[in-house]
């Protein structure tokens, strides 16, 4: 009877066994799912906050492009503003701006809570409000700080301190929370239209481009920049090869920029990467022939703000366009920004180092692109919600800077004395050389 039994009993333990066996795989196949799900989340940390590192360094290129198509006396002034661009405007969108831009809205224009990041949790709660801050402060401080080269050598430290604590802390997230605001807490009106802006042509470029053309005209010219007959005299820059560099930091930071606007750390960004490069390599191309047709010689200037044209023409449309469609868009921005930079300056707008022209210009085109070059497919609809974001932009940008630095030339005043920009506003403003013993009179 044993004989029989024991077999038996053998048997019928087999689907038991494998029932068994099923289910510890079930288990092991939970746990790796969970393990693969939290390496990703700590992935896209980690991308998201080297990219911010990378938006970081572009203040850097900003400094050194503006310093560099300037002239010497200028330079402690402008790397000055750009230290506090992002140094007050950390705090000012710590305290205001971010809570403005993502807080939760009933309204769809702007956020209502948040402020003082106060939607962090603690040590123990989720962090990915911070790194998310992170990145979008960095966003926030490039906006503000492309101002700062089309008011350079005439204006008053005082009024642009006050001037960059308003971009980051109003300026930008309002209209940011318009287009953004649903990447958090929020949800904009325009957004909610299917506006399409990935990393900022017009969220952060165009706002500041619209901005630095507002400053521009409240300040006037720099004394001896047009004459008595309304030509156009050229005021060269005293450092190109500084200028150059800051070039390349900045292409380098936009690697940053729009592959980091994905805040996640997976195959999406290697064509983003390669829409961005390819853009801003047809931009300077093309503005170098456009450059070297129209003056019989290759600019510098213009290639190097080619380059930049390209990188914020892609912008928008960095992770829904082809990288076909990408040279078109940085070949076209090429073109604009030569005939943009002669035409603003030939209307006496003076923008030293052509930030109206990158940014404003530049960025509307490339908000426009995105949706004429939309891999999905465009349509009317597409278009016209393209072109209601540039224009509510150039509206509220504008509209707003103009309003804040009409009011600060008509207090504290904007514009420093003709003396004082005579003798340069480093050493009026500051007590400075930027190189000392080589200073000049020029």
């Amino acid at each position: 009877m044993k004989k029989i039994l024991w077999p038996l009993a053998f048997f019928l333990t087999i689907p038991v066994i494998a029932m068994a066996g099923e289910k510890a795989a079930e288990i092991t196949i939970t746990t790796n799912k969970e393990a693969i799900d939290l390496l990703q989340v700590n992935l896209n940390y980690v991308w998201t906050l080297i990219a911010a590192c990378l938006v970081f360094f572009m203040q850097a290129g900003f400094a050194m492009v503006e310093s560099g198509f300037t002239r010497a006396k200028s330079a402690v002034n402008i790397m000055m503003k750009n230290l506090m661009d992002f140094s007050i405007g950390s705090v000012a969108f710590w305290a205001i701006g971010f809570g403005i831009m993502f807080g939760s809205t009933k309204t769809g224009w702007f956020g209502t809570d948040g402020f003082f990041l106060s939607g962090w949790s603690g040590p123990e709660g989720d962090q990915w409000v911070l790194a998310f801050w992170m990145f979008q402060c960095v966003f926030a401080a490039t906006a503000a700080t492309i101002v700062s080269g089309a008011v350079a050598e005439r204006t008053k430290f005082t009024g642009y301190l006050i001037y960059s604590f308003f971009v980051c802390a109003f300026i930008y997230p309002v209209f940011g929370s318009w287009a953004w605001g649903s990447l958090l807490n929020g949800g904009g009106w325009l957004e909610g239209m299917g506006f399409i802006d990935f990393a900022g042509s017009t969220v952060v470029h165009s706002i500041g481009g619209w901005a630095a053309l507002a400053g521009a005209i409240v300040l006037g010219p720099r004394l001896g920049k047009y004459g008595k007959k309304g030509e156009v005299r050229a005021i060269p820059g005293h450092n190109i090869p500084m200028a150059a560099i800051g070039v390349f930091i900045l292409w380098l930071g936009w690697f940053g920029f729009n592959p980091g606007s994905t805040t996640t750390g997976d195959s999406s960004i290697a064509m983003i990467f390669v829409t961005t490069n390819l853009s801003a390599a047809l931009g300077s191309i093309f503005a170098m022939f456009t450059s070297w047709i129209m003056f019989k010689k290759p600019d510098i200037g213009m290639s190097l703000n080619g380059a930049l044209a390209g990188l914020v023409g892609i912008t928008a449309g960095c992770a829904n366009v082809s990288p076909t469609s990408a040279v078109i868009i940085g070949a076209i921005s090429g073109v604009l920004v030569v005939f943009s930079v002669v035409i603003i300056d030939k209307i006496h707008i003076d923008d030293p180092v052509g930030a109206i022209s990158v940014h404003g210009v530049c960025g509307a085109w490339g908000t426009l692109a995105a949706g004429l070059f939309n891999m999905g497919g465009t349509s009317a609809k597409i278009i016209t919600t393209q072109l209601v974001g540039i224009g509510a932009a150039f509206v509220w940008s504008f509209g707003v800077a103009f309003i804040l630095f009409k009011v600060i030339d008509m207090t504290i005043g904007l514009r420093v004395s003709r003396e004082d920009e005579i003798m340069g506003v480093d050493i009026v403003e500051h007590g400075a050389h930027a190189y000392n013993d080589f200073q000049t009179l020029n």
